[in-house]
């Protein structure tokens, strides 16, 4: 059996976050969280796309507070790692307005087991739904401006069943 120190030993677990303008390219992040890597055996990915509401939409407005955005989603992506044992994490979230269709928000989680890459994936997705610091405006098919999007409670219930027992 190889010990940390061997040439054979797997990398350390990789956890990647980026906030951008520019879409992203799902295949692309996956093969980049799971090049090099024999222990995989679990990938789970979820893209959010922004909805059209019935074709009431033109497109979703992203807005984010620079560097706070990334520091809570990767505080939240280590803990993941920590907690699920992951052996990588990749959280991607546009910002600026995006059309019907367009991707809004990826989450790849990599694990030797595929349940720990779902509930890894799960997580982070609940949190950046309730802390994630983005703000969204809906821009109205007419032309119009619509409103700044709340918070839903069925989010924060989503969040709800990871607390750790006391």
């Amino acid at each position: 059996m190889a010990g940390r120190g061997d040439s054979d030993a797997q990398p350390a677990a990789s956890v990647t976050v980026r906030i951008q303008r520019d879409d992203f390219d799902i295949a692309a992040e996956i093969a980049a969280l799971t090049e090099g890597r024999a222990d995989t055996g679990a990938v789970v990915s979820f893209s959010g796309l922004c909805r059209d509401e019935d074709g009431r939409l033109s497109s979703l407005e992203l807005e984010h507070y620079p560097g706070m955005a990334e520091r809570a989603i990767r505080a939240i992506a280590e803990k993941a790692v920590e907690r699920f044992s992951l052996l990588g994490i990749t959280a991607i979230h546009r910002f600026g307005k995006i059309a019907p269709g367009g991707n809004i928000v990826l989450v790849v989680a990599t694990a030797s087991h595929r349940q720990a890459a779902f509930d890894g994936a799960s997580f982070l997705m609940d949190f950046l739904k309730t802390d994630a610091p983005f703000w969204k405006k809906e821009h109205l098919a007419g032309g119009g401006m619509g409103e700044w999007v709340s918070a839903k409670d069925a989010d924060d219930r989503a969040k709800g069943r990871w607390r750790e027992p006391e």
